[in-house]
């Protein structure tokens, strides 16, 4: 089993942050700062929890001066990646939302992010000065770092997850899109996938805007191209009929059925929570010419309520040749998940060709005990 995400904050880092923080400020009382991080509530703290607590008594042990606190924080900084970084950016929201120390914060966020993420210590300035800080993402998507230019776009996520909410953005994205445009073209992937995030975000609660920017944006660079293929992947799921025209998705009104189902098996129809299923398909493209298709399974999972709720997993994505013959098989695993827990009940399983059901099985699943009684 994978080690906690929260045992990265360990003893033994925070001992050496102890360390280097009494190296850098003689006058910052290590043990002082050890015994109040490492208190008897450490252990049952999870990772946003305890990189609260370093960063708050960071802020108790060295000097109340903001700027002579960020200026020993910059000379140890650099011994820590990742994880364990994210302490320096939370420092900021904590300790620098004051307006008087803006373009202190500024630097510090800017700097910081490189290190981890400053994606969500920007959140609070967002929340605080809105179009300030949108004029200062603004001037970090021209930055020559890709680290800065993703934080323009990731910090403004309507829904970036595990962070704090915008509800002004989600009410209204339009301030956002300035950003974006200046990183549609963007050379780095980290890049992309951001804005790409941002997008996928705004479509939840606007879609109209994203068909449109996607409208606009398509065919302008093969960056863009990409952008917006993946900024839009929540509509392709839903089949929203406008984005399936956009990317060229044929339309199972026009024409007929896009494709005969030949066989949908899913084998066995019992099983055990933990257990795996097979599902194989074959399907036969209908004759003309040639199809893109979208080939998805569904599983109807039973929530602890009984009520069923539709996940889509994808099998495979191109265009086929009219009459053109396809088939494939993947396994699919009942194991409970830090995302998703299993239920015993019956699951419906479809297949989704196009956004459209077009076979359907049936399996029960439950604990080992369960199918041992009902056989």
């Amino acid at each position: 089993m994978a080690e906690p995400l929260k045992n990265e904050y360990s003893p033994d880092f925070v001992r050496r942050l102890a360390k280097l923080a009494a190296d850098a400020e003689p006058a910052f009382d290590a043990a002082g700062f050890e015994r109040a991080v490492l208190d008897e509530a450490w252990g049952t703290m999870e990772l946003k929890a305890r990189t609260r607590r370093v960063s708050s008594l960071l802020g108790q042990y060295l000097p109340a001066d903001y700027d002579r606190a960020l200026d020993i924080l910059y000379k140890i900084e650099g011994g820590f990646r990742g994880l364990t970084h994210l302490i320096f950016p939370d420092f900021v929201e904590q300790y620098g939302l004051a307006s008087e120390h803006w373009e202190r914060s500024m630097e510090a966020l800017q700097r910081f992010t490189k290190g981890s993420t400053a994606e969500f210590a920007v959140r609070p300035f967002l929340i605080r000065e809105p179009e300030r800080m949108l004029r200062q993402m603004a001037v970090w998507a021209e930055n020559e770092s890709e680290h800065v230019r993703r934080l323009a776009s990731e910090g403004c996520r309507p829904r970036l997850p595990w962070a704090q909410a915008l509800p002004a953005f989600k009410k209204d994205p339009a301030p956002l899109l300035p950003i974006l445009e200046k990183l549609r073209q963007d050379e780095s992937l980290y890049v992309r996938k951001s804005v790409a995030n941002n997008l996928n975000d705004i479509a939840k609660d606007h879609p109209g805007v994203v068909i449109e920017t996607a409208r606009r944006w398509q065919g302008i660079h093969p960056h863009t191209d990409w952008i917006i293929r993946h900024g839009c992947r929540t509509l392709i799921r839903a089949a929203d009929p406008d984005i399936m025209s956009l990317f060229g998705y044929a339309d199972s009104e026009e024409g007929g059925p896009l494709a005969d189902v030949l066989a949908w098996q899913v084998t066995p129809e019992r099983i055990a929570i933990g257990g795996q299923t097979g599902l194989s398909y074959r399907l036969r493209v209908r004759e003309g010419e040639s199809v893109r298709l979208r080939i998805e399974y569904g599983i109807y999972f039973v929530k602890a309520s009984g009520k069923t709720s539709r996940k889509l997993f994808l099998l495979t994505d191109k265009t086929s040749p009219g009459g053109s013959m396809i088939e494939g098989a993947r396994t699919h695993r009942w194991a409970d998940l830090s995302t998703r827990k299993h239920y015993p009940g019956e699951h419906r399983v479809v297949l989704v060709i196009n956004g459209r059901e077009t076979a359907s099985a049936l399996l029960q699943l439950g604990t080992g005990e369960d199918l041992l009684h009902n056989q």
